[in-house]
């Protein structure tokens, strides 16, 4: 897919940069050329000889190498490639980037280059946040560059949060997207994602809520994006970094979840990915609920929440041409999500077993089914970016050939 292109990678000094790596490899296997800019930071945790071996070309690491830059290398370099990379980006990097330093040669390059650059921030959660940082990305994205990640998870310093480099396969699926976009067979077509979980206020400070992270939603929202369609994301509260080129609308509760579906329009497609909590506190606490001296549990009332997929599919008039719902159950799979793809009425369920074992629920990975009128589809188990690309490319066909 990325036959004859030449990316320029440069190699952040982060514990990220063992990524880099990988990275070279995957890159490479996808048939584009890769030449490497090491930083001296970088070089603390990757070689040169490593960089130099998978990518099969020289190593860059000095601004004033007599050779290189009596032929000006730092502009050749940057001009020579399709697409600069940096990976990873750190918040010394980014800031650098920001206010337009060129005192090294990967700065330099940066600063010289009329090609688009891509940057996979990598850094302390404390750093991510910021609001330095928050300031050069919104700067960093204002002159046009491209953001992949940071992805949530633990930290090399033992803290946890957003600020993990994205992994090798998310960096390469963008890479591609800027290089060698595909057809994009949704155009023109208006499509809505829900995602993550719904929090109930029980109190102020107790809600009722699902194990979600979100992943699986905002992939599926960045695929159908990505094959053209306008795409809307209903989000939950999740830690999970807004999608490129997808519109959000943020919200905490079931009815507020199915008020931003309504208010957002009419759509061609809605996806409801969301682990929408079932039930609320009927009348939620204005105070915090404290424990009793007599040892007695106070009572909770609940009562249902709007059923989302339900509604969006019966939609007199305004039902999408497509309404698929997800299923997460614990046992007979299939057979429950069968029964709710009939109770709800909505065209297809992606099905998928969410017992603790299986590590579903806040992993990277899920096996699911698809369930349409035909019949039913056992997928093999892929990371959660690979389902929502295999949902969205099913989501095309079928609007092919309606």
């Amino acid at each position: 897919m990325l036959s004859g292109k030449r990316i320029l990678l440069i190699i952040g000094g982060g514990i990220a940069a063992y990524k880099s790596l990988d990275l070279i490899r995957r890159l490479r296997a996808q048939g584009a050329g890769v030449r490497c800019i090491l930083t001296a930071g970088g070089a603390q945790f990757v070689t040169p000889l490593s960089v130099a071996s998978l990518s099969g070309d020289k190593v860059y690491t000095e601004l004033f190498d007599l050779m290189n830059e009596a032929e000006m290398g730092h502009i050749q370099l940057s001009r020579d490639a399709d697409l600069l990379v940096v990976a990873p980006a750190t918040a010394d990097l980014m800031a650098r980037m920001a206010h337009g330093l060129a005192d090294d040669l990967a700065t330099t390059a940066l600063l010289a280059t009329d090609k688009p650059v891509l940057i996979a921030p990598a850094m302390n959660v404390r750093m991510w946040g910021h609001p330095a940082t928050r300031r050069n990305l919104a700067t960093l994205r204002g002159d046009g560059v491209t953001v992949i990640g940071p992805n949530e998870g633990e930290m090399a310093c033992g803290e946890y949060g957003p600020g993990r480099m994205a992994e090798p396969d998310e960096i390469v699926s963008a890479v591609t997207a800027m290089l060698a976009p595909t057809a994009r067979p949704l155009s023109g077509l208006r499509a809505l994602v829900t995602s993550g979980p719904t929090h109930e206020p029980i109190d102020p400070v107790r809600y009722i809520a699902n194990r979600s992270s979100g992943k699986q939603g905002h992939a599926i929202a960045a695929a159908l994006s990505a094959l053209g369609a306008e795409t809307v994301l209903v989000s939950g509260p999740v830690q999970e970094a807004p999608p490129s080129g997808v519109s959000v609308r943020k919200v905490e509760t079931a009815c507020d979840m199915l008020a931003a579906c309504k208010d957002a329009g009419r759509f061609d497609i809605a996806v409801c990915a969301a682990a929408v909590a079932d039930w609320r506190a009927e009348t939620p606490a204005s105070g915090k609920i404290k424990k009793r001296n007599d040892g007695s549990t106070p009572m909770l009332a609940l009562a249902e929440n709007p059923d989302i997929l339900k509604t969006l599919s019966a939609a007199n008039g305004m039902r999408p041409r497509l309404v698929v719902g997800f299923a997460a159950e614990t046992s007979d799979v299939v057979k429950y999500a069968k029964e709710k793809r009939a109770r709800k009425g909505c065209d297809w369920i992606v099905a998928n077993d969410v017992s603790p074992e299986t590590g579903i629920m806040g992993g990277d990975f899920n096996t699911v089914h698809l369930l349409t009128a035909d019949g039913v589809e056992d997928w093999q188990p892929m990371s959660k970016i690979e389902v929502a690309r295999c949902l969205a490319r099913r989501i095309a066909e079928h609007f092919v050939k309606s």
